[in-house]
């Protein structure tokens, strides 16, 4: 297959250029779709995985995270996929999210042929474009679910603008302890005695 012979085979053993598996009577063998995958792929396509994944911003929104795991898995089993659930509980904006590390890690090791979402936001906010970039090229199939109608890119900067305010003002106000409070009346006197 290769055009080399049994000893030029050995050499690039003993180099470490070849990795043989031995069997039980120590003879050698080689998989040629790692010696070259270009030439000789293992048809893994068949044994990756689907992944349904779920978001949601916040924990009163719960109720909204079962809705959504329920109906990715009827869709996935009325398709009659074998699938796995990954839900997070977190912002859009976060990209250290538990569920989506473990979803791009299995992408890029070439374990997941299919990814289902109810909408394009449940994955990310900002970047889900650069996961379907991902995705392509690693040959993920996307199923969005609800494509919904195409919006004009007013509305889009408009509620990307309105996701920004709503997560900084969360984490201001989530962050108003004593101590902090007390830094920004300080702050605060700062700036007033320098305006004088």
């Amino acid at each position: 297959m290769l055009g080399v012979s049994t000893s030029t085979l050995r050499r690039w053993e003993s180099s470490g250029k070849l990795v043989p598996e031995r069997t039980s009577g120590n003879q050698r063998r080689y998989d040629l779709s790692k010696i070259r995958p270009e030439t000789f792929r293992t048809d893994t396509k068949a044994l990756r995985k689907t992944i349904a994944y779920a978001r949601v911003s916040s924990h009163d929104q719960k109720a909204d995270l079962e809705r959504q795991k329920q109906v990715l898995e009827m869709y996935c089993a009325s398709q009659g996929w074998t699938f796995e659930v990954v839900a997070d509980l977190g912002s859009g904006m976060n990209y250290h999210k538990k569920g989506l590390k473990h979803l791009l890690e299995d992408i890029l090791e070439d374990q997941v042929g299919r990814l289902v979402i109810t909408h394009k936001d449940r994955l990310l906010r900002f970047g889900a474009e650069l996961v379907f970039a991902i995705c392509e090229a690693k040959e993920v199939e996307v199923v969005i679910l609800n494509k919904g109608q195409d919006t004009g890119f007013e509305e889009d900067l408009a509620k990307d603008v309105l996701e920004i305010i709503t997560v900084f003002s969360a984490r201001l106000y989530g962050s108003r302890s004593r101590k902090n409070k007390k830094l920004l009346e300080g702050i605060g006197a700062a700036v007033k005695d320098s305006s004088k």
